[in-house]
């Protein structure tokens, strides 16, 4: 059965659940909607990609004052902060990917949060809780990003962290333009923090008063009602916490007045925080992990980052036949085989992911056994190509909402970046006074205490967020540096949006800019801890393709054209090598559904 979603298009036109059907497959290829997939923008010296074109224009004006891919990734990962608060901030967590042209290495950052030391697990179960609410003050790990941002600077950076941060606090000062994706998520966030309990028995009289209800409306509903579009859109307080940042570096956001004014609200709004959970967080510097796909070197963050599922989905799919070539284009994939096989491939993975990844520091993961080829074959074996598999109800949550940037430098540095508060504006839990809203990522932690993922003190949890880098021997002229810089948004539907890329790349040979456009799909639960059957997918699929998926089983929520629910995916191409080559270029793309523009220079 194929199932309609209505939704809103970008731009604002709300297009109905149900329209007139034009065929038995796609009742909307007759409602074009006013969107038209952006045409690649080509550069020689330096380019940006992410999902707002303020933050793009930020990051490419780094690099033409002389800055690097890390210097530009900052720059642009703030601006992002203040412009796209639905999807990250200052208080969420980032993974990092940094191609260093001049060492010709690769380098993993993570800057994932912890749970706070007094987190516990029997703790809440004891309140009465089974699960950990997906919003408030339970739901809140410590911020990882910004000290990522530090980490990251010290090792590479070239400009000072005030000019960095200067376009950020311009925004947030002076203010940008109300865009239709952040009033509309405004107003849904702010109908659900208004629901927020008071999270377990017993909680204090002060947890129910800085639930963050209060601060999330003063911060971003100050005046009570809907943002009108184009309204201009300020955050003061924010402007001065990222003055704190620039001028007494990024330590001074987790220790000294700022990280003591952090833990008390967060004790006050009822999370288990004390200083020290700020003062003593630390990032983490590690290799990528990788695997190949038809010559294709990926790579991708290693875990508590969920990139090894997009590993496997790759390693399974490389087993089968590909399309050919002609089968993919800007109507996506025209063969239902090749995306049920992706479908089953990425319930395969996801069980691999609920079942062995988590904080390495606390578990040790068999990285090698789930990467391996052999094992890929074996789980490719399992898959049957006529009909649909239901597997096991997932142990995680599902969903997500996150920002993806990429970089490449005069030099032909890179970085790949990716950063979220979690679920939209995250908890929901607002600081009036600081301008942070705070991550809900620790909502991922199970309180089963044999679950890999059960939550502890000081712990990672599993993470969704994983940015990605390919790499190819380049007869144009690349010498084993990076070939295409990519990512994408969207929790679950990350490591699945990733391969259809991939494959797109390298099975279908297409362009970055129709690689990121094409439609797509993606499967997860119906609800929290349900089994990942339901296939969201796009009507612009060629006539026929999401009723032949039906028809092995799929249970089809089609999406509306070019909708965000399908994920944000960028992309940047260094062709024939590159800006370090002599005849190189690049070649970048932003998601069409997305408020994004490519920068190039």
């Amino acid at each position: 059965m194929v199932t309609v979603v209505g939704g809103t298009a970008r731009g604002g036109r709300r297009l109905p659940a149900t329209l007139p059907r034009v065929s038995p497959i796609d009742p909307d290829r007759m409602a074009t909607p006013a969107l038209v997939p952006m045409r690649l923008a080509r550069g020689r010296t330096a380019a940006v990609v992410a999902p707002h074109h303020l933050a793009t224009a930020a990051g490419l004006a780094v690099l033409r004052a002389g800055g690097n891919a890390v210097d530009a990734a900052i720059a642009t990962n703030a601006a992002l902060a203040v412009v796209m608060p639905n999807a990250c901030g200052i208080g969420g967590d980032a993974f990092w990917l940094i191609w260093d042209a001049r060492s010709r290495t690769q380098l993993a950052l993570n800057g994932s949060g912890r749970a706070p030391g007094a987190a516990s697990a029997a703790g809440l179960r004891a309140r009465g809780l089974t699960t950990i609410p997906l919003r408030g003050p339970l739901s809140i790990s410590v911020p990882g990003a910004v000290r990522s941002w530090g980490d990251a600077h010290a090792r590479f950076g070239r400009l000072p962290l005030a000019e960095l941060l200067a376009p950020a606090i311009e925004l947030a000062d002076g203010g940008f333009p109300a865009w239709d994706g952040f009033v509309e998520a405004v107003e849904r966030t702010a109908g659900i923090v208004d629901r927020v309990p008071v999270s377990g028995a017993g909680a204090s009289a002060g947890a129910a008063a800085g639930s963050g209800t209060a601060g999330f409306h003063a911060v971003f509903r100050p005046h009570g009602r809907p943002w009108r579009p184009a309204e201009r859109v300020r955050f003061p307080a924010l402007a001065t916490t990222l003055r704190a940042i620039a001028d007494d570096g990024v330590a001074a956001f987790y220790e000294g007045d700022l990280g003591d004014v952090q833990a008390r609200f967060l004790a006050a709004a009822g999370a288990p925080f004390v200083a020290a959970d700020l003062r003593d967080h630390t990032s983490t510097w590690a290799d990528p992990i990788a695997t190949s796909y038809r010559g294709v070197r990926v790579t991708t963050h290693p875990p508590n980052s969920q990139g090894i599922s997009a590993l496997q989905i790759l390693n399974i799919l490389e087993t089968f036949e590909p399309p050919t070539a002609a089968s993919f284009g800007a109507d996506g994939v025209a063969e239902a085989g090749w995306i049920h096989r992706g479908i089953e491939a990425s319930k395969l993975a996801m069980a691999d992911r609920d079942t062995e990844v988590t904080d390495p520091a606390s578990r040790a993961i068999p990285v090698d056994r789930l990467l391996d080829k052999g094992y890929a074959r074996e789980l490719a074996g399992r898959i049957d190509p006529r009909r649909a598999s239901r597997p096991e109800p997932a142990t995680n949550p599902r969903g997500g909402g996150t920002v993806y940037l990429a970089i490449v430098d005069p030099d032909g540095g890179a970085v790949s970046l990716i950063e979220s508060n979690y679920g939209g504006f995250g908890s929901g839990v607002v600081d009036p006074a600081t301008g942070i809203h705070y991550q809900n990522r620790g909502s991922y932690f199970s309180l089963d205490d044999v679950h890999p993922n059960v939550l502890a003190p000081a712990k990672r949890t599993l993470h969704t967020l994983m940015p990605g880098m390919l790499f190819r021997d380049d007869p144009g002229g690349g010498d084993g540096g990076p070939w295409i810089v990519t990512g994408a948004m969207g929790g679950d539907a990350q490591p699945q949006i990733h391969a259809q890329i991939v494959s797109a790349l390298v099975d279908g040979g297409l362009d970055v800019g129709t690689a990121v456009a094409m439609p797509r799909w993606f499967v997860e639960p119906a609800v929290h801890f349900a089994p990942p059957v339901d296939v969201r997918a796009e009507r612009r699929f060629a006539p026929g393709i999401l009723d032949e998926l039906a028809a092995l089983g799929h249970p089809i929520r089609a999406v509306e054209p070019f909708s965000g629910l399908l994920g944000h995916a960028h992309a940047i191409e260094l062709v024939a090598g590159g800006p370090g080559a002599e005849s190189g270029s690049l070649a970048a793309a932003t998601d069409p559904r997305s408020e994004g523009l490519p920068a190039v220079w």
